[in-house]
């Protein structure tokens, strides 16, 4: 049964869930220290992880000693959370409707998520949750093209043709300064995450758009890919750039 809350594309990432726990990015400890100095994240307060996916980022709100709550709307990606942190509540909702009390938690952070949202509404709902100057992270892991072989790999998987390069189209300080939010900022960190060939398989097959084709035209992506490692180590390197924007509720 379709769900009317969630875009078609991202409910794909249902089916897709195992190899996006298995293969998708974590978050470097720099862009997490940004969120203990800009959103005060850590002991004492209360953190919604929304569209928590398979909880990448919300594992690491955990070791903060924050008291985390993770939304999530796929109920494949939200078993994989469960499984991974089954002592955090973990909610079924969506942005433009979040499960949670006026007032309630002192952060909200959004990790690869937020281009699914519908903006206006998801950041008039944020606002709602959060107490009185409260924080909104948004965090994206972006492939790092600079490298031949990625900007490639982007080619031959048609990303920049069936995604928006969001983190690069969209003027995120002027998004939430026009709904609300303050004391905006931005901080980047440049890092790599190791792979393996079967693991750049699963990376690959995580992607929205391939996780809803068929398993041929899947192959055939992780195919192109994998060609283009053909002559790298057993384990190698896919660089990436993490963006961290960061804003206060007025």
């Amino acid at each position: 049964m379709t769900d009317a809350r969630i875009d078609p594309m991202a409910a794909a990432f249902g089916a897709a869930a195992a190899d996006y726990e298995r293969a998708r990015p974590s978050y470097p400890a720099e862009a997490i220290e940004v969120l203990r100095a800009e959103a005060g994240v850590g002991p004492g307060k209360r953190v919604c992880d929304l569209a928590a996916g398979t909880g990448k980022l919300t594992r690491l709100l955990v070791t903060t000693g924050a008291d985390v709550v993770a939304i999530e709307p796929v109920p494949g990606m939200r078993d994989q959370l469960a499984e991974v942190l089954p002592d955090i509540d973990v909610f079924d909702g969506t942005a433009e409707a979040i499960p949670l009390h006026d007032d309630s938690v002192d952060a909200v952070t959004v990790a690869q998520a937020f281009h699914w949202f519908k903006f206006d509404e998801a950041l008039t709902e944020i606002r709602r949750v959060l107490r009185p100057g409260g924080a909104l992270a948004i965090l994206f892991n972006q492939r790092d093209e600079r490298v031949p072989w990625v900007k490639t790999w982007n080619d031959v998987i048609e990303w920049h043709s069936r995604r928006i390069a969001y983190y690069q189209t969209t003027d995120w300080a002027k998004l939430l300064q026009d709904n609300g939010f303050a004391e905006v900022g931005y901080r980047s960190t440049e890092w790599n995450q190791p792979l393996t060939r079967d693991l750049l398989a699963s990376r690959v097959r995580s992607v929205s758009y391939i996780a809803d084709e068929g398993p041929d035209a899947q192959q055939e992506y992780v195919d192109r890919v994998l060609a283009l490692v053909e002559g790298l180590g057993d384990t190698f390197p896919l660089p990436y750039v993490t963006h961290v924007w960061f804003a206060r509720s007025n």
